[in-house]
């Protein structure tokens, strides 16, 4: 399995494209964290800590993730692999993205979610979460043993069509409901912004499969 490695020559851009997953891995928990004070309180002093916390985690991604493409360029690392590496890089990149919109969309909007619909939003986080958990792991693996991705990208799929489910049941529960259609579609928008995570981990799921079939070939 050593042979599969992709990176052999060099540990610190190893060590940058781990570190920038976790980076990643710390987001996910924090969104999850931050919607859950959100529904605890509003926009209190708990959910602003977790945005200020998911801002920062994003902008240390960026550097890293600058690092990494001007390390695979300069030094003309895996010539053979390198554009899969960068797009890897860049479509996770864009999850971090989703996270920070997704709660700066709560901070401003502040929607007005009622207690009945609490338990939906909570159970949809939930499991977009475990979505780009799985992702993570996918992605650690097409770096060290491709023959484990699908295994992974087989739980994202998983979680995503339940997130589906989620948000196609809250939805519905939100338009039976009797409030006025502005705010209907008002909390249709914010199951949209979480649900979109887990279709965003969907897409990258599938390119990611592709990738370590490359690697494999």
């Amino acid at each position: 399995m050593e042979k599969l490695r992709l990176f052999r020559r060099t540990k610190n851009l190893e060590h940058e494209i781990d570190e920038f997953l976790s980076k990643l891995s710390e987001s996910a928990i924090l969104f999850k964290l931050a919607i859950k004070a959100y529904l605890r309180e509003g926009c209190g002093e708990d959910f602003d800590s977790k945005l200020t916390e998911v801002n920062a985690l994003e902008s240390t991604a960026d550097v890293l993730r600058r690092r990494i493409e001007t390390e695979l360029y300069t030094h003309t690392l895996i010539p053979e692999s390198r554009g899969d590496v960068l797009g890897l890089i860049e479509n996770l990149d864009d999850l971090l993205n989703y996270f920070e919109g997704a709660l700066w969309a709560f901070h401003i909007e502040q929607p007005d979610i009622s207690a009945e619909f609490k338990s939906g939003f909570k159970k949809l986080t939930s499991m977009v979460v475990a979505a780009v958990d799985s992702l993570v792991l996918a992605a650690r693996a097409f770096f060290h043993s491709p023959l484990a991705v699908n295994d992974y990208n087989h739980k994202v799929m998983l979680y995503e069509k339940e997130a589906d489910k989620i948000s196609t049941k809250l939805k519905s529960q939100i338009f039976a409901s009797d409030m006025d259609l502005a705010q209907k579609m008002h909390l249709r928008d914010f199951v949209e912004h979480i649900d979109n995570v887990a279709n965003w981990a969907e897409d990258v799921a599938d390119r990611l499969a592709i990738y370590a079939i490359k690697r494999m070939a």
